[in-house]
């Protein structure tokens, strides 16, 4: 397994140097099933995810003059300079009972997107915090290709989808496909397919993500309405 981190990390941007990042700012639109009923998405916003305090900024949020911040497990809703307007202090409780098709507010859909894109752009080095563990499975042939497997498990008091993860990564390294089932969501178990990587400031982001559910056997259910889309663009990473 220690190879295949090493190769990961290595084709990414290296960890030493990721260990140097303090914050990743990027422009983001969201889109998809799941996004429209959570509230139409996210359109063309800017967010700053702070590497070091798992942190999420993202404006505007939920509409001009406004702005979502995830930190800390908690969610606030801030006027532009800085004013809580409202918050969740335990946002993940507030999901008790849900299901698939519960209304969400715009401080439960901030929390969901908050955790989750920080999340997403700090892998796959969030695999080395303190507290995970990895386990290498057997490999996996999708697309014509065989994709080496890793099963994560995340420690209690990290906000993650949920506990235990998959990830497939292909032969040069990059990560291609994350699976698991958002305790959140009320969905089901999901499949997110990461496309058109790109380098900026030498690491390695996808700008396309698209996730799809998975059935009763794990199979990927691509031909599907997708769950939710992400296409990323203008990244900027600071060092400091």
């Amino acid at each position: 397994m220690g190879d295949l981190l090493d190769l990961v990390f290595e084709a990414h941007g290296g960890l030493d140097e990721w260990r140097k990042v303090a914050c990743v700012d990027l422009r983001l639109t969201m889109r998809g099933e799941a996004a429209i009923k959570r509230g139409g998405g996210l359109k063309d916003v800017q967010v700053r995810i702070d590497t070091r305090r798992r942190r999420t900024l993202i404006t505007p949020y939920p509409a001009p003059g406004r702005r979502g911040l995830f930190a800390d497990g908690r969610v606030t809703i801030e006027t532009d300079a800085g004013v809580p307007v409202s918050g969740l202090a335990e946002p993940r409780q507030s999901f008790a009972g849900y299901e698939v098709f519960t209304p969400w507010s715009p401080e439960q859909f901030l929390y969901f997107v908050g955790y989750a894109l920080n999340n997403y752009l700090t892998m796959p080095f969030l695999l080395a915090e303190n507290g995970v563990t990895c386990e290498e499975l057997a490999p996996h042939e999708e697309h014509g290709e065989t994709w080496r497997v890793l099963k994560a498990t995340f420690p209690a008091g990290l906000h993650v989808h949920c506990p235990v993860q998959t990830f497939y990564f292909n032969s040069q390294g990059y990560l291609v496909r994350n699976d698991y089932a958002p305790e959140v969501s009320g969905g089901g178990a999901a499949s997110h397919y990461t496309y058109d990587h790109r380098f900026f400031d030498d690491f390695l982001f996808p700008t396309h993500r698209r996730v799809v559910r998975r059935d009763e056997t794990g199979r990927s259910l691509l031909s599907a309405p997708s769950i939710f889309v992400l296409d990323i663009g203008q990244v900027v990473v600071t060092r400091g």
